[in-house]
């Protein structure tokens, strides 16, 4: 018989964190096989998995009687942890529940559903272009009928029941939201994980053990994971300038003033719906007496005057993002845009645990593989964290690296899709300045290093490495783990795949005959420059043919084969 629950308090709370994390943790493997891809490297599963375990783990070393203060250790845990773009949302989703529960000492049935709701607005909130179909479809969808649910039952086991019942309902729609998971005849891997979590939920709430992971329970699935690319900005190109609403990107941090921000009624909530009428892409993370704001603005002044309300402004950048557009879409050459704003403000973002010798830029790139990790440090980057596919850094990873740069502008080069949002979300707790170039390959970080330039502005610099990320044709080789068919193309297990900018193009036997698809595909609207870079896997007699084949195909083209000592993939290519 189930357990009825009128109000939950911090213990209460910490046993369903924790049969949540058991029940994702026994679905590790099975959320990460819910892949469109049919690529030996799914990680939604593990992302998620490591992100919540990292969460849970703080909890039980600070779980208090009350709620407020075990939710606020879980969201610390969860935010440091985040891995994945996954991960990162997921992070999202408990930091807004925790806020909105901040204060209690424990919470009824209407609180519990307001704090779900809270969760996804924060979630929507943190991600640059929410894509339907997504762990944000299904965690949306549960929330608001949450709400509903709220307002009939008071006990809290019946709530979450209602709640993970819609969430399966929700993730068996994605298919029909998300046209790629439709072609391949699955659900989301991140709505998948999710369910698990409330799964483990419900279980803790009755007293039971969480339901058995696996196929035998879930949705039956085989769903997209980071290659959705939820969290992932449009092309510029795809965009004109005069679109631009908000046209400045202006970052900052307030240290509370006790006296201003009280006499101010500062509350986070609040503070943010002030901002909210300012501008849009809005993330607010407060922590003690510190506050971060990123926010796209039209008028940046009216923002920062209304910080000032609370606190000193310790750390500004405002970038006008027509300019740095007009530069991407265009890649004119032209002047670099105005340095912003002051001097003093710019060096305010210098680190206290900076030396006075720092220099003005440094690099910090993901990759995975010897030989690649030396290319990078031999184009400059300071420090290479090692990571890629099934090895997504965590945010507090990204976040100890840049620490270790001796500079005042840092970039970060993701090098992967699905680390971006989690440099991201590195970048907004940076007390300076941090600059994420959004690659998503290893040849799209190599191209941005190559365009560095030591004498432009941070600002200039970031634009002129976006841009050469459009200049470079990104391909992989790899193996196919299971029977598939992807955009015409009919995949048996153990092929050789050639994907193409994300997108697979060959599925043969033969990994030359793979190759030279792969190689054609990226050719077909010329190229100059073709370079490979070997994995660990790759044999000396492959590589020798594939030379010849390359050399006898493209007479004209200069190659380079450079040995990059990645795992799971026999070669990536490059073709600029």
């Amino acid at each position: 018989m189930s357990k009825r629950f009128k109000t939950l308090n911090g213990p209460d709370f910490t046993n369903m964190m924790s049969k949540g994390a058991e029940a994702l943790h026994a679905g590790v493997d099975h959320v990460n096989a819910l892949n469109v891809f049919p690529v030996p490297d799914g990680d939604t599963g593990t992302n998620m998995n490591m992100t919540l375990t990292s969460g849970v783990d703080e909890l039980k070393k600070k779980t208090s009687p009350h709620i407020g203060k075990s939710a606020e250790a879980l969201s610390k845990g969860l935010l440091m942890g985040a891995r994945g773009n996954s991960g990162v949302i997921l992070s999202q989703l408990f930091r807004g529940f925790a806020k909105s529960i901040q204060e209690a000492d424990e919470i009824d049935a209407q609180q519990f559903a307001a704090a779900l709701q809270h969760g996804v607005d924060t979630a929507y909130k943190a991600v640059v272009k929410p894509v339907e179909g997504t762990i944000l479809s299904v965690a949306r969808e549960a929330a608001k009928h949450g709400l509903a649910t709220a307002r009939r039952h008071a006990d809290i086991t019946e709530l979450m029941s209602e709640v993970l019942k819609k969430a399966k309902e929700a993730l068996a729609k994605t298919p029909e939201q998300l046209p790629v998971l439709k072609q391949v005849g699955v659900v989301d891997a991140g709505g998948q994980g999710l369910v698990l979590i409330y799964e483990g939920f419900v279980a803790a709430l009755r007293g039971e053990m969480p339901e058995g992971a696996g196929a035998g329970h879930a949705v039956q699935t085989r769903s997209p994971s980071h290659l959705l690319d939820v969290g992932s900005l449009s092309a510029q190109a795809h965009m004109a300038t005069e679109d631009i609403e908000f046209g400045y990107c202006t970052e900052f941090i307030v240290r509370l003033d006790p006296a201003r921000s009280a006499a101010a009624g500062f509350t986070e909530s609040a503070f943010r719906e002030q901002l909210v009428e300012h501008g849009d892409s809005l993330l607010v993370i407060a922590d003690d007496d510190l506050v971060k704001v990123h926010v796209h603005a039209e008028y940046p002044g009216n923002v920062l005057s209304l910080a000032q309300r609370y606190g000193d402004l310790v750390k500004i950048k405002i970038e006008n993002m027509r300019e740095q557009h007009s530069h991407i879409v265009s890649d004119s050459g032209g002047q670099p845009a105005a340095e912003q704003p002051k001097q003093e403000e710019r060096e305010a973002a210098v680190s206290v645990r900076q030396s006075k010798g720092a220099k003005r830029f440094g690099f910090v790139a993901v990759a995975a593989g010897e030989g690649i990790s030396a290319i990078f440090k031999n184009l400059g980057v300071d420090v290479v964290l090692s990571g890629g596919q099934t090895m997504n850094p965590s945010t507090e990873d990204i976040t100890t690296a840049v620490e270790r740069v001796n500079a005042e502008t840092v970039f970060v080069l993701p090098n992967n899709s699905n680390i971006i949002l989690a440099a991201q979300q590195a970048r907004e707790l940076m007390e300076r300045s941090v600059i994420v170039v959004p690659t998503k390959t290893v040849p799209q970080g190599i191209a941005a290093m190559l365009k560095f330039q030591a004498s432009e502005s941070a600002e200039r610099n970031g634009a002129l490495m976006e841009a050469a990320i459009g200049d470079v044709q990104s391909g992989q080789v790899t193996y196919a783990v299971r029977d598939s068919q992807i955009d015409g193309v009919d995949i048996h297990e153990g092929d050789y795949l050639g994907i193409h900018n994300n997108r697979i193009v060959a599925a043969e036997p033969s990994m030359i005959d793979a190759c030279a698809k792969l190689l054609a595909s990226m050719m077909a609207d010329g190229g100059e420059v073709v370079t490979v870079l070997t994995g660990a896997e790759a044999r000396e007699e492959d590589t020798v043919q594939l030379a010849e084949l390359i050399e006898d195909a493209y007479p004209d083209g200069e190659l380079e084969i450079l040995a990059g000592g990645q795992p799971l993939y026999y070669y990536l290519f490059s073709v600029e």
